[in-house]
């Protein structure tokens, strides 16, 4: 009787998102930001609660679903501000997107939108968030609600 072997399996439980310099065009070697497959995995091991680091669990849903539909994703970096993510799809075409779990503050938005205002380039901006606006643009920069946003076809 033949044996019967065990095939091994690879599983990707992080994902290592390098950071992209946004005037220079270029990978930086610093600074990488990380993202869980499973959220709960992070929950249960890191002892995070969910409620109060929320923001973040909707960043890592984002990336998930960007990783999905397979854009190549970086953090972006513009002098002294962070962009959450910067998005090549397999055209070549760029895009930005910020994420927040809301930005009914006026000092949150305007935190939110700096980043993006700092981008000089006509690529699309977005602001990704779980507020129900009726499309507000600002300065160019689309503010989605991240629900619709997903159940976009990509």
């Amino acid at each position: 009787m033949p044996e019967k072997r065990l095939g091994i399996i690879s599983t990707i439980m992080i994902y290592k998102v390098p950071r992209y310099e946004i005037k220079g065009k270029g990978l930086l070697q610093t600074l990488n930001k990380y993202y869980v497959v499973d959220p709960c995995f992070a929950k249960v091991r890191l002892k995070k609660a969910v409620l109060r680091d929320r923001s973040h669990w909707l960043e890592n849903m984002v990336y998930l679903e960007l990783v999905r539909r397979n854009k190549d994703v970086f953090i972006g970096k513009r002098n002294n501000y962070e962009v959450d993510f910067v998005v090549v799809d397999a055209q070549g075409y760029t895009s930005y997107y910020q994420v927040a779990w809301t930005t009914e503050a006026a000092e949150t938005l305007e935190r939110e939108l700096r980043p993006l205002k700092a981008i000089k380039d006509s690529n699309p901006k977005y602001l990704l968030t779980t507020d129900v606006d009726f499309n507000p643009v600002y300065e160019g920069i689309r503010k989605l609600n991240v629900i619709d946003w997903m159940l976009q076809n990509p």
